[in-house]
């Protein structure tokens, strides 16, 4: 599997949020681009330049890579409806993501780790490729092994204050979350545009 390390905050200071999810995150400081100009610099974009960056900001919350990207994009032009929401859909949908939005991580990269650990059931079955897809109905539930190590531990005094979507639902006491069903509407919005990143791909 494809490891993608942050090890410097230079591409959330240059989109001008926080990507990697990290609550010292140097975008929250300083918001301005890198650079030895600092604040004072100007970045004039092509619309070309524009369309890259939405899909570099994709690409970098989601922590895939380009390949894997236009691969859900691909998939999302064959889907019928909006290919935009479609592509947000997927992404949203995937395994890693869906165990970090119920709680059980601080942030994509940390949930991307514990499930290729092994640490994760889906349905009762253990699954350990971060990149699944989980479908409405899903039952997704850290395992019994698990459950007694320090870090899940911890997690499930957090749980109780997890702000979750609607699409999903959590016990917390029992450690598993359900896919209740599909995001949709304001659920899908993020920081980057869909729609850009569609006319990127489809020049």
């Amino acid at each position: 599997m494809p490891r993608t390390v942050i090890t410097t905050c230079k591409p959330c200071r240059r989109a001008g949020v926080s990507l990697c999810g990290r609550k010292k995150c140097a975008a929250l400081k300083r918001s301005f681009p890198p650079g030895a100009h600092g604040p004072t610099r100007r970045i004039r974009l092509t619309p070309y330049g524009i369309q890259l960056r939405e899909k570099q900001m994709a690409k970098q919350i989601y922590g895939v890579k380009e390949t894997q990207f236009y691969n859900y994009f691909k998939k999302s032009t064959r889907i019928r409806g909006n290919t935009a929401e479609m592509l947000v859909r997927m992404l949203e949908m995937r395994l890693d993501n869906v165990v970090f939005r119920l709680g059980f991580c601080v942030n994509r990269f940390q949930a991307r780790q514990m499930v290729s650990h092994g640490h994760f059931d889906v349905n009762g079955k253990r699954v350990d490729v971060a990149s699944a897809q989980v479908r409405p109905g899903d039952v997704i539930s850290v395992r019994p092994k698990s459950r007694t190590s320090p870090f899940f531990t911890a997690a499930a005094e957090q749980l109780k204050n997890t702000q979750l979507p609607s699409w999903l639902s959590l016990d917390a006491g029992a450690l598993s979350g359900k896919v209740v069903a599909e995001p949709a509407g304001e659920e899908l919005r993020q920081p980057f545009d869909p729609k850009v990143i569609v006319e990127f791909y489809s020049r």
